[in-house]
């Protein structure tokens, strides 16, 4: 667990922009599973791949997208332990990774950029990529 003072600035670089902090498992599956319409869920970490390249491309995304998700939420990787848990089980195939990002519309997911796809690419690449998910699945 890294120290609650370190991350909170990059917790709030997403909570600051209209993402909803999710540290208790239900309440993460509930956002996902009972939201009518789309959820951005963000797996927030310390790596230099999410302050170079993921947080800042999800805020150009959803600064450049006509359509956007309904609902924003996050969790910090390696604090927000159970809700990051059971955010994985709901990405399932997927396998764990942070940071990542992904998109659900109605309880299943649609669209997701795992850590594979975030390192060495640019925030203007990340953008554009969830700027077209939010474009095909957002209302």
């Amino acid at each position: 667990m890294y120290p609650e003072d370190m991350i909170a600035p990059m917790r709030a670089e997403l909570t600051d922009n209209g993402f909803e902090g999710v540290a208790d498992p239900v309440a993460m599956e509930a956002v996902i599973n009972q939201t009518d319409g789309t959820v951005l869920v963000v797996i927030n970490s310390v790596c230099g791949c999410a302050a170079g390249s993921a947080r800042p491309g999800v805020m150009k995304a959803l600064a450049a997208s006509d359509k956007k998700p309904d609902q924003l939420i996050t969790a910090f990787a390696g604090n927000d332990i159970d809700a990051v848990k059971k955010a994985r089980e709901l990405m399932l195939p997927f396998p764990p990774s942070s940071p990542c990002m992904a998109l659900f519309k109605g309880g299943e997911i649609v669209h997701m950029l795992e850590r594979h796809h975030i390192e060495g690419r640019s925030a203007d690449m990340l953008a554009d990529n969830l700027a077209g998910a939010f474009a095909s699945h957002c209302g």
